[in-house]
């Protein structure tokens, strides 16, 4: 299996070699040339592999069609290491169950930060470390978080050997158990940079130092954020789980509701539509930053800077510039490389905009690829965990919330299976504030706020977190 930019870039690369780059040399994202398909028999095959042999068994089926510079041996070994009750609390990993009617909930916050984003961190910290054990070389991986995606892979990456972790978050804009989870980590190759600003800021940097061939080369920069196909691909597995669960034969179709700021979980339910996963509809569920809402209603893609990104209480959402979104339009506008530098490289990075309303692809969108969407407001989130808690007995997370408030304006015939997205204590003041009650905590995170914090606060300077990878790569 081969790789492309997005942006036309002519070489193609193997897996192992984008899950260290990240970025592609023109600022694109990798895209595998094409997508493996599943037909029926295949479908067949899986159901029965995920019945006997179990979550990491599908795992090793789905990103061996992904990869093939690992040896399926070695692959095997990663997937049955990654994926165990002992990491994620249930032998299912990803159990499936039922909210009300055809409405579902699939659980995918087991692991060790107590978020989805730990389903493919896990696994990206042992391919990091099996390949750079395999190079003989070493690799300092600069992230971005907006809460979750830092905790997991940090929690991935420590004590990993030939890892650094810099990552990158905005100053006072998580709760304060995701601050917790990530600054009490005392290990040394864990690094916090706290940022002036909010996520996009923090992402704007990762990028800009991806973009720098010379400084990415001489300091050996990859990256943890769903930019790394690697990742995404690992949530594609999820999918897989989440439909063979729900059904019973390969005739039935499911939709999904994915909680959706960067674009990158839903993505991964794309490509699992895109090799032939009986998906009717994939919901792209916003909270107050609705800027994919408002492109799946119009066709317009307007991004919004720091003065216009709300502060939330679904903050793991709070993203106006969705670098997911871009592999979406690739396959959107026919793959056409450099449509996309024209959408991407100009538009969005010059005028902060596209428009595809006018566009014949875009008004086939949601017949085509299954993508509606929804928006859910603060109000909307507290009524929702009260709802749920109160008259169904069970109690979500403030971002599985605006999941299940949006879904409910999509149901259909078919189960909907809304992707769970973290475990309530990660947001107590808020489910506080909806059910006057404070949320369960795992007993290994208690404290975990008083501990001593190891932070550094800077501005959202490119060239200062720079020289700060500088300095600690001595």
């Amino acid at each position: 299996m081969l790789y492309l930019s997005t942006r036309g870039h002519a070489e193609q690369k193997r897996f192992c070699d984008i899950l260290l780059e990240g970025l592609a040399p023109d600022g694109g994202l990798y895209m595998p040339v094409q997508y493996p398909q599943i037909d029926d028999a295949k479908l067949t095959a899986l159901r029965e592999t995920l019945k006997s042999k179990g979550y990491a068994a599908l795992a090793f089926e789905i990103l061996s069609l992904y990869i093939d510079d690992i040896p399926a041996e070695d692959l095997r070994a990663l997937c049955n290491k990654t994926y165990t009750e002992a990491v994620f609390g249930t032998a299912a990993i990803v159990p499936v169950r039922q909210l009300e009617g055809p409405l579902m909930i699939e659980a995918l916050s087991n692991g060790p930060t107590l978020a989805f984003k730990d389903m493919a961190m896990q696994l990206l910290g042992n391919l990091f470390e099996y390949e750079l054990a395999r190079r003989g070389e070493e690799l300092n991986i600069l992230g971005a978080t907006s809460g979750d995606t830092g905790s997991a892979a940090e929690y991935a990456m420590r004590g990993k050997k030939g890892v650094r972790v810099f990552m990158t978050s905005p100053h006072g804009r998580m709760s304060p158990f995701q601050q917790a989870q990530m600054f009490s980590l005392q290990d040394e190759n864990i690094h916090n940079i706290a940022i002036e600003g909010v996520f996009d800021d923090c992402q704007d940097i990762v990028k800009a130092v991806s973009n720098d061939h010379a400084f990415k080369a001489q300091y050996k920069i990859g990256t943890v954020n769903s930019i790394n196909w690697a990742r995404l691909l690992a949530q594609v597995v999820y999918y897989f789980a989440g439909y063979l669960q729900a059904t019973s034969q390969n005739s039935e179709k499911v939709s999904f509701t994915v909680p959706s700021g960067n674009f990158g979980n839903v993505c991964a339910g794309h490509v699992a539509r895109q090799m032939g996963l009986p998906i009717a509809k994939l919901v792209v569920a916003t909270n107050e930053n609705d800027v994919l809402d408002e492109f799946f209603r119009t066709g317009v893609y307007q991004v919004r800077g720091a003065a216009h990104t709300f502060e939330t209480s679904s903050p793991s959402m709070d993203i106006s510039k969705a670098s997911n979104f871009e592999r979406f339009v690739f396959d959107l506008v026919g793959r056409d490389g450099a449509r996309l530098q024209q959408l991407f490289a100009q538009g969005v990075a010059q005028e902060g905009r596209f428009d595809l309303q006018a566009d014949p692809a875009f008004q086939d969108a949601a017949g085509r690829y299954g993508f509606v969407s929804g928006k859910s407001t603060h109000a909307d989130r507290l009524a929702t965990i009260q709802d749920t808690f109160l008259r169904l007995g069970q109690m979500i997370d403030t971002h599985t919330a605006d999941g299940v408030k949006v879904a409910r304006e999509h149901l259909g015939a078919e189960p909907m299976i809304v992707l769970e997205t973290a475990l309530p204590i990660k947001f107590a003041a808020t489910i506080e504030e909806a059910l006057g009650r404070t949320p369960e905590r795992p007993a290994k995170f208690d404290g975990i706020e008083d501990l001593p914090k190891r932070v550094v606060v800077m501005p959202a300077d490119v060239d200062q977190v720079k020289t700060y990878i500088k300095d600690h790569c001595r």
